[in-house]
């Protein structure tokens, strides 16, 4: 197994970064949080693990080893595919997810697109043993990734794109999302939390 791969960033874009070895590039599928943390040229660092199927071989990538490990241990669940188990991660924080397995939050888990109350129900009581508590103490805690883009509206309309929404319905998302927030974003430049920002829109349309 490809444990990590350190290069340096040819292309970033919402779902993959790809990353330059020197001799050869590796594309990597990301959560738009991770791959819109990485800037065109610099130097990075990402925890991957590689799904093989008789059509090709997928290698995933995380910020840290606990996004790793999640992802993997979500894919035990009947019926969780890799991507599944990466819109999982790109709406909910490992933390997150492990609040709303122990809690039995199917509320939580079904903000995910792909994932309806039969698939919340099997992630709660497949994973109730197997994920774990909390590592950290304080709810809805997740690592800022800082936005390589242009414009965050347009980082977050495509993220939403992602996880499978329509762009009419990203589109409205991120115009929804609270006047003060954006104009925080906005002052932020390239500052701004992108991670942050998709999760206020994904909470717009789970109560649209």
């Amino acid at each position: 197994m490809i444990a990590f791969v350190r290069g340096t960033v040819a292309q970033a874009l919402v779902d993959r970064v790809v990353v330059d070895l020197g001799s050869v590039g590796i594309t990597v599928q990301c959560t738009p949080g991770t791959a819109m943390s990485v800037r065109h040229g610099e130097q990075v660092e990402l925890m991957t693990t590689m799904v093989v199927r008789e059509d090709g071989w997928t290698l995933y990538g995380f910020a840290d080893p606990d996004e790793r490990t999640v992802f993997e241990q979500v894919q035990t669940v009947t019926g969780i595919g890799p991507r599944i188990a990466l819109a999982l991660l790109g709406t909910l924080s490992p933390d997150e997810l492990r609040r709303a397995v122990g809690s039995g939050d199917e509320a939580a888990l079904m903000k995910v697109s792909g994932i309806g109350r039969k698939g919340a129900q099997r992630l709660i009581l497949e994973l109730a043993d197997r994920i774990g508590p909390p590592t950290s103490g304080l709810p809805g805690e997740r690592t800022a990734f800082a936005s390589a883009t242009a414009g965050w509206q347009q980082s977050v309309a495509a993220g939403l794109a992602s996880l499978g929404w329509s762009a009419r319905e990203a589109d409205a998302a991120v115009a929804g999302i609270d006047p003060v927030v954006a104009a925080e974003a906005t002052a932020a430049g390239d500052g701004v939390d992108v991670g942050r920002l998709l999760k206020i829109a994904l909470r717009g349309l789970d109560r649209s």
